[in-house]
């Protein structure tokens, strides 16, 4: 469980901060707080604050190159938001969504579904495609 405490609005950017950290990493093999910045579309101020919570928390580190590790439970949380967006997407695509229109979609989504439907939504994606 999620011992963060932030109230629901940071939350969710604390979550799209981590999931945006997983995607770069696998992107690039590396994650910098500037390339953060320009995924999210937000300020290099603003990383520095959420990073500085993120490493409070135990979410992230920084290696010696000043580059940003994803520790085990902002791992954790990262790749169950990632899997919720591609899940959600690929769904609202093959509903007939433009992919665009899909992924802006499941951003709003993943963060706001129970455990259950999430899971019920997995196994109607899998049982039909």
């Amino acid at each position: 469980m999620i011992t963060m405490v932030m109230d629901m609005t940071i939350y969710e950017s604390a979550e799209d901060y981590l999931e945006a950290m997983l995607m770069l990493k696998e992107e690039r093999g590396y994650i910098r707080s500037v390339d953060v910045a320009e995924k999210l579309g937000v300020t290099k101020p603003s990383v520095s604050y959420a990073t500085k919570r993120l490493r409070e928390n135990g979410y992230i580190t920084f290696d010696p190159a000043g580059m940003i590790v994803l520790l085990e439970p902002g791992l954790e949380i990262a790749e169950r938001m990632y899997e919720r967006h591609k899940l959600l997407t690929e769904l609202l695509v093959n509903l007939g969504v433009s992919p665009e229109t899909a992924r802006k979609d499941a951003c709003k989504i993943e963060h706001d579904l129970s455990v259950e439907t999430f899971d019920a939504i997995r196994r109607h994606v899998r049982e039909h495609h």
